[in-house]
C-alpha cells in the first residue's frame, strides 16, 4: 500500500469516526428529513409530502428524502476529494453526474420535443389516451410536422455506413437554421444594442442643470469605446498619439476581461459556499 493511500484511508477512517460521534453523541444528530401532508389543489384527492421541521405535531419522519441527503453528501464529497488526489469515489462520482445527465437530457428531450411537440401534432387522439390526456383529441393532424420526423430519422442513418451519408442533410439543415436564427438574436443583443447604447449625449443636463457624474460616465463610455476600436485599427502603425490611445484601448479591454473572469469567479464561489452550507447545515446539522 503507498503512502498516499495510507493517508487517504486514515482520512476516511477518521471522518467516519467522527460522524459516528456526531450522530450518536450530539443534540441535534446527523441528517434526518422529516415531511408533512399536503393535498395538491390542482387534482384535490391526491396527496403529497412537503418537508417540515421536526417539531412539528404532523411531522412524519421521511427514510427516502434522508437517505438522498446521505447520498447527495457523499456525492460532494467524493468530488472534493480530487483536491487531496485522484481516486476511486471522484470517478465514480464524475461517471453517475455525467450518465444521470445524459438520461435527464434524452427524457426531458424525448417528451418536450418528440411527443409534446411533435406526435401531438401528428397523432393527438394517441397521444391524449396514452401520455397526454389533457390536450384536445379531435384536432387534426398537422402533416407538415411529416417533415422533420423524417429528418429525425435520418439522423440515425449515421448509424448503417452503405446510406450514412444521408445524415448530414438533416445535420446541415439543423446547424444552418440554427445558426441563422442564432444571427438574428447577436446582432439584436451583441452589436444594434451596444451600438445604441453608446450614442450618448457629451453634455448631460438633468431639470436644466449641468450633472457632472453623469457626463463623466458618458465620456468614460464614449473615449474607452473609441481606444479599443483604434486599438483593432490596422490601417495605421500604432506611434505616437494612436499609439497612446491604443494602448489605452488595450488597459480597458484588460479591465473589462478582469471584471468577466471576477463575476464567473464569484459564480463558482457562490455555487462552493452553497455546498458548503448543504453540508454544515443540511446534512451535520451544525
Amino acid at each position: 500500500m503507498t503512502r498516499e493511500a495510507k493517508i487517504g484511508y486514515g482520512l476516511l477512517l477518521v471522518g467516519v469516526l467522527l460522524l459516528t460521534a456526531k450522530g450518536l453523541f450530539s443534540d441535534r444528530g446527523l441528517a434526518k428529513v422529516y415531511v408533512k401532508p399536503d393535498r395538491v389543489a390542482a387534482s384535490g384527492a391526491a396527496i403529497t409530502f412537503v418537508e417540515t421541521k421536526e417539531g412539528d405535531t404532523t411531522a412524519v419522519f421521511s427514510p427516502m428524502r434522508t437517505a438522498g441527503v446521505w447520498v447527495a453528501a457523499f456525492l460532494t464529497l467524493a468530488i472534493f476529494s480530487y483536491l487531496y488526489h485522484d481516486n476511486v469515489f471522484y470517478k465514480l462520482t464524475e461517471a453517475i453526474i455525467v450518465g444521470v445527465s445524459a438520461g435527464y437530457t434524452m427524457v426531458v428531450g424525448f417528451w418536450d420535443s418528440i411527443i409534446a411537440q411533435l406526435m401531438v401534432e401528428l397523432t393527438p387522439g394517441l397521444v391524449q389516451h396514452w401520455a397526454l390526456p389533457g390536450i384536445d383529441a379531435n384536432k387534426p393532424p398537422d402533416w407538415t410536422y411529416l417533415f422533420p420526423l423524417i429528418l429525425g430519422g435520418m439522423l440515425f442513418l449515421r448509424f448503417v455506413p452503405k446510406v450514412g451519408w444521408l445524415s448530414q442533410w438533416p445535420l446541415a439543415f439543423v446547424v444552418g437554421t440554427f445558426a441563422g436564427l442564432r444571427l438574428v438574436l447577436f446582432l439584436d443583443a451583441d452589436f444594434v444594442s451596444q451600438i445604441r447604447n453608446t450614442l450618448l449625449p457629451l453634455i448631460v443636463l438633468v431639470d436644466g442643470r449641468f450633472d457632472f457624474w453623469l457626463t463623466l460616465r458618458n465620456w468614460g463610455i464614449i473615449v474607452s469605446l473609441l481606444s479599443c476600436l483604434m486599438y483593432f485599427f490596422f490601417s495605421f502603425e500604432h506611434k505616437g498619439v494612436v499609439g497612446r490611445v491604443a494602448r489605452f484601448g488595450v488597459w480597458v479591454l484588460m479591465i473589462a476581461f478582469g471584471a468577466s473572469f471576477a463575476f464567473t469567479v464569484m459564480g463558482r464561489i457562490t455555487l462552493l459556499t452553497k455546498r458548503f452550507e448543504f453540508l454544515f447545515y443540511e446534512w451535520l446539522r451544525l
